[in-house]
Order: structure tokens, then sequence, then C-alpha cells
């Protein structure tokens, strides 16, 4: 994976042949708490969505992002080394949970760069993370949904881990429209640019 400064960034990842990811509530909190330890540092988290076999992350890459360290006589990209550090300690505890060995997750995580201003790509991708539950059948609204970034955004919860006022700067979100902008149909193509 290849960052660069101010730039968007479509990252995701799904279970190993599509299986669950998350088992019970607990992990998709743990699986949070090493985002905050491994990614949060790193970057700017616009949205978030996290799926019973798969997660979608929309960030914003800053000057600490694009920074590298050594890691086994290697220079590394932090954010990079940081999504390692994350799916490969969640994919630990899982297995210890779970009494299972091996991936978890398939083998090479998606950092989707997206173009900025353009409104078929920065704010599709943004509503695209927020609609999978819907999409999926597991709740009617967006906002019933536990694991997304969705409910900080229409005032349903007060969380941390994104950073709203960049959002709705970089991303031109109308927040007296939000509800009802979150909600329109994303088109087939558009999807093409994001994923």
């Amino acid at each position: 994976m290849q960052f660069f400064e101010n730039e968007l960034f479509h990252i995701y990842n799904r279970g190993n042949n599509q299986q669950r990811i998350f088992f019970k509530p607990e992990n998709y909190l743990f699986f949070l708490k090493k985002v905050r330890q491994h990614i949060q540092p790193h970057c700017d988290i616009l949205a978030w969505c996290l799926m019973p076999n798969h997660f979608h992350f929309q960030v914003y890459s800053v000057k600490r992002t694009i920074a590298t360290r050594i890691v086994g006589g290697t220079e590394r990209n932090v954010l990079a080394e940081g999504i390692r550090n994350l799916l490969s300690s969640y994919t630990q505890a899982i297995n210890k949970q779970n009494n299972t060995t091996g991936s978890l997750f398939q083998q090479n995580t998606k950092a989707k760069p997206i173009i900025k201003g353009s409104n078929l790509y920065d704010r599709t991708c943004f509503h695209y993370i927020h609609q999978n539950p819907v999409k999926a059948k597991l709740v009617s609204k967006m906002e019933d949904w536990e694991y997304s970034s969705f409910k900080d955004y229409c005032g349903k919860r007060n969380g941390s881990l994104v950073n709203q006022e960049l959002a709705i700067r970089l991303l031109a979100l109308d927040m007296n429209n939000f509800y009802e902008d979150s909600y329109r149909i994303i088109m087939d193509d558009d999807l093409k640019n994001i994923l």
C-alpha cells in the first residue's frame, strides 16, 4: 500500500473465503480498540463501517501518514504497517477465541485512492460505506447499525473515532440535508471508482 499526503483513501478488506470476521459484539469493540491504537494515530478517519465479514474506512492522509519506520531492516510506511498490525493482532485474538488457526482476512487489504473534490468519488464512498448494513439487509435504517460512523454524523452518538469537521469540509457535506443525502441510491457505475 502506498499513501500520499493530502489524499483520500478507501481502505477495505474481508474475511478469507468471505467468512465472518466478527462473531459477537465484543469482537467489533475489540477491533475498534485496535483501530484506535494502529490506524487513528497515522491518519484522519472520515467514515467507517464494520460488517460481519468485512470492513470499510475512508481516511484522509496527512504528513504523519506518509512517514516511514524501519521494521525488520526494511523501511515501511507507518499506516500500511499499522493496518498489518491491526489485522495480525485481531486475527490472533479471534483464533484464540475460536480455537482456530490461520488467516482470518484476505491477503491484500485494499487502499484505493479517491479523487478529492469529485462528488462521484469522495462523497459516494462516504455514503456507500454507511449504506452497507442496509444493503446487506442487516438493518432497515443506517442509524440502527451500531458498528458504523453514521450514528455519529446523524447525532445519535458522540464518538471520537472520526474527524467530523474535516469530513464536512473536505467532502462538502451539507449537514442540513445530510440524512436525505445519505439515503440516496448509489449507481453501480459510481461504485467502480471506489472499489
